[in-house]
């Protein structure tokens, strides 16, 4: 495999990983205030159904971005509502919002674009476009440096960047601000947070509207990033693998980040090599399509006993009176 080919599957590793990336964040600030949120799933398809409605019919991206963290924003709420505020079954309530948005897209989906499900495809301003870093184009000969900076660091859409930034921001605000203690402390202690006079359940309620913007994000991209427009099922299980990539980082921003690289290199080998021949056998393209759900099955299998969540997660705050 040559330097060009290692530099191209890379550049596809970061464009499939940043969806991953973005749910396991929103996950990460969810689950760390105690709240479990299967629905990263349903929350991310609804948001880039919205998204992708909203940037064909304005033509602006930007519209459509909104539109997609105000579509997972409203799962949130109603998340929010179910498992903090009537104290429900927070795994039921989150398989509840995958069901409801897989059904609603298509049915709105067709009711209003009558393409079966799918929205019309995005052109132009409607999409997020490449952009192109200072000096890449003349740093793009330069051996070894200039192709890394060039092909793979420059060249990507702005939600790329963002979802890369935020790594470093959600490390400083849970370990270097006030609300990042109390949010943790939360997902381990609420009694103890709501004894010193913090409200448990707003600071619950903000995690879990964080994780909506995040999964706003993350399906805008789908929609808007990666594809031009919204087809049925196009998350395609991808809050699945980010919940497992976060129990593999056991929680934590840095590990998130190399665990959905993990993820979206497995994915991107899967399209660059359909068959792979390792000379003595040639390994079927079903089997490489799979190989991100395999790695899911497996670190499920692994590393749930050894990966210890926040203690107070799944359980309902009750207020002792």
């Amino acid at each position: 495999m040559d330097f060009p080919t290692i530099i191209q599957i890379l550049d596809s590793s970061v464009r499939l990983m940043v969806p991953l990336l973005l749910a396991c964040l929103a996950g990460l600030y969810s689950e760390r205030a105690g709240v479990f949120d299967i629905g990263l799933e349903g929350k991310m398809l609804m948001a880039a159904f919205t998204a992708a409605s909203v940037a064909y019919a304005t033509g602006s991206a930007w519209a459509g971005l909104l539109a997609g963290i105000a579509g997972a924003l409203a799962l949130s709420v109603v998340h929010g509502l179910s498992s903090i505020t009537f104290r429900g079954n927070q795994l039921i309530s989150g398989v509840a919002i995958n069901f409801l948005a897989s059904g609603l897209t298509v049915l709105l989906g067709q009711k209003i674009f009558g393409l079966g499900g799918r929205t019309p495809s995005l052109e132009g301003a409607a999409r997020f476009n490449e952009i192109t870093l200072p000096f890449a184009d003349a740093l793009r000969g330069v051996p070894g440096i200039g192709p890394i900076y060039a092909d793979l660091i420059s060249g990507h859409s702005v939600l790329v960047y963002v979802a890369f930034a935020c790594v470093p921001l959600t490390w400083w605000v849970l370990y270097r601000t006030r609300f990042g203690l109390r949010l943790r402390a939360v997902g381990e202690n609420p009694a103890s947070v709501d004894t010193a006079g913090v409200s448990v359940t707003r600071m619950r309620f903000s995690a879990v509207l964080i994780c909506g913007v995040l999964c706003g994000m993350a399906g805008a991209y789908l929609a808007t990033g990666i594809s031009a427009g919204f087809v049925k099922e196009m998350s395609a299980g991808r809050g699945y693998i980010a919940l497992a990539a976060l129990i593999f980082a056991k929680w934590r921003p840095w590990s998130a980040l190399g665990a959905t690289f993990l993820f979206g290199l497995l994915e991107a080998l899967a399209n660059r090599f359909p068959n792979l021949d390792l000379g003595i056998v040639t390994v079927p393209s079903m089997f490489m399509n799979a190989l991100p759900y395999i790695l899911t099955v497996i670190i499920l299998a692994g590393f749930v006993g050894r990966a210890i969540p926040p203690r107070a997660g799944g359980e309902p705050y009750v207020k002792e009176r």
